[in-house]
């Protein structure tokens, strides 16, 4: 069997905006592998949305279980940590390219201090992770009286 490959013109360029984000990402956060998520060589995309009452998270990670998932917050910084398995596929069985990688991720996002880590909710939908995080009401502004002694 023969393969044709498919030369995409603007492939190359996809690959290195995600390696240079990765890269850049990596440093600024923490400047270190484990606080950033790069622990399995693979960190799922992430969307973040503030609207008017609450954050919004997706997170893609096709092929892991719910059960793999873990999300935390503390200290106003949400962490999601998973696995996806590792298959077992070998060259005898007619694979002739595997790019899907697989194994632990860990990313973190910290959120202003208006996000409530006590209403926080997660939910699994086709391969996406969705996390809610309600902001905190805000107090409104109060006239304070001044006593004269």
């Amino acid at each position: 069997m023969n393969l044709i490959r498919y030369n995409n013109p603007w492939g190359l360029m996809d690959r290195l905006h995600r390696d240079v984000d990765r890269l850049v990402s990596a440093r600024l956060l923490a400047g270190d592998d484990e606080q950033t998520g790069e622990l399995g060589g693979w960190a799922p995309a992430i969307d973040v949305k503030e609207e008017e009452s609450r954050f919004l998270i997706h997170a893609d990670v096709p092929g892991v279980s719910a059960d793999d998932l873990e999300v935390t917050m503390e200290d106003g910084v949400v962490s999601i940590q998973g696995r996806r398995q590792t298959s077992t596929e070998s060259d005898n069985d007619g694979w002739h390219r595997v790019e899907r990688v697989s194994g632990r991720f860990y990313r973190r996002l910290a959120l202003p201090d208006t996000a409530d880590a006590e209403g926080i909710k997660a939910e699994y939908n086709n391969g996406v992770l969705e996390i809610e995080v309600p902001k905190q009401a805000k107090s409104l502004p109060r006239r304070i009286k001044v006593k004269a002694n």
